[in-house]
């Protein structure tokens, strides 16, 4: 099983779940984060770091969340791996819980 970034990611990008995960299989692209699904050893500690409940297991992931598996499958081997916390974006806080953000997904 792996952990799976979620929508609430969007233009959030808080970074504080990548300081946890033991394995650094976090990728950063331009306003999201996503979790391989090779490297994630299941482990939970990223997910309750979030601090806007973006990070699923893939068995809990919501209906209308669960084309985020893929996604993050689909994007990791783009983007460049994450170890250390970074700032938010400036405007994090505006983007939180607003829904249909994937539509704002910078690839």
């Amino acid at each position: 099983m792996t952990f799976v970034v979620t929508e609430n990611c969007i233009k959030c990008k808080y970074t504080d779940c990548v300081e946890v995960c033991p394995v650094d299989c976090f990728h950063e692209g331009p306003n999201f984060l996503v979790i391989d699904p090779e490297e994630c050893i299941d482990c939970t500690l990223c997910e309750p770091e979030c601090p806007v409940n973006a990070i699923f297991a893939e068995d809990d992931l919501p209906a209308e969340q669960a084309h985020y598996k893929e996604l993050n499958a689909e994007l990791t081997p783009k983007w460049p791996v994450i170890t250390e916390r970074k700032e938010p974006p400036a405007d994090a806080k505006q983007w939180e819980d607003k829904p249909d953000k994937l539509k704002l997904l910078e690839r």
